[in-house]
């Protein structure tokens, strides 16, 4: 099964959650990834970045850390940290999928049931349009206080239950979001069909498993010892903008996760 085609909001995997290394690594990985940096492409020096995030340089150098064992920044004895060639899979959009062969893009929840010959329908919990916090403009780069796009809702593939999502949209980028019926109308969908359209070319994905809350064992009808997946997902646009924030709860018995991994 793919990446939920929405992200769940860090309430259900809050950023708080994460170690602050680990946050500032994200944070490092979206400025890449929005500045167009090339393999090879110098960073600014530890002492400059620690200044840039608000982070001792040892919190910093974890950050850094984190990002080397990920492959995606290398450093050079005396010179400082700079863009692993294996890396620009990892931090640029890809190709338009109507392009050559080999583009990629963010696959949905509804397109990969519609691939697959799967029904698919959603129960959705709430929506609601709100206003940012400084946590969630600092990750989808949006003014603090901004209208953001809220929604939690159940989705079932031939009428199996299999996650519970929780998503966060800046509503400037698809104001339709705020009118949609979401138990009806596929989220990714709409995001193509705005104007202009806002296409979902590339994400940081990360999985973790964990036992269920008692909420989540009575939303995702769990009666054993069934462990839940959690990937959170930041999405971006084919502008390098963060486009999409969820936070996806799996049964452990009905998610699969595969990726490609290139060096």
């Amino acid at each position: 099964m793919p990446a939920s085609d929405s992200l769940l909001p860090q309430g259900l995997l809050g950023g708080d959650a994460l170690p602050l290394y680990t946050q500032v690594a994200g944070r490092l990985l979206d400025d890449i990834s929005a500045n167009g940096a090339k393999p090879g492409d110098r960073l600014p020096s530890e002492r400059t970045l620690a200044g840039r995030y608000g982070v001792s340089r040892v919190t910093m150098r974890s950050a850094l850390n984190e990002l080397a064992e990920r492959n995606i920044i290398e450093s050079s004895p005396a010179r400082g940290w700079f863009l692993a060639a294996g890396s620009v899979h990892a931090v640029t959009a890809p190709r338009d999928p109507a392009g050559p062969a080999g583009s990629r893009t963010v696959q949905g929840f509804a397109d990969y049931a519609e691939q697959h010959g799967f029904s698919i329908r959603a129960e959705v919990l709430y929506s609601r349009v709100r206003a940012a916090t400084v946590q969630e403009s600092e990750r989808l780069r949006v003014g603090p206080g901004a209208d953001l796009f809220e929604m939690r809702r159940l989705r079932f593939l031939d009428d199996l239950v299999v996650v519970l999502e929780h998503n966060r949209l800046p509503l400037g980028l698809c104001p339709p979001l705020a009118h949609t019926d979401f138990s009806r109308h596929s989220l990714f969908a709409t995001l193509r069909r705005a104007d202009p359209p806002q296409l979902p070319r590339v994400a940081d994905y990360s999985v973790e498993a964990r036992q269920p809350s008692e909420e989540e064992r009575t939303l995702l009808d769990i009666t054993d010892a069934t462990p839940v997946l959690v990937a959170t997902q930041l999405a971006f646009n084919q502008d390098s903008q963060p486009l999409e924030l969820t936070v996806a709860i799996y049964r452990g018995d009905r998610y699969h996760f595969r990726a490609s991994i290139t060096g």
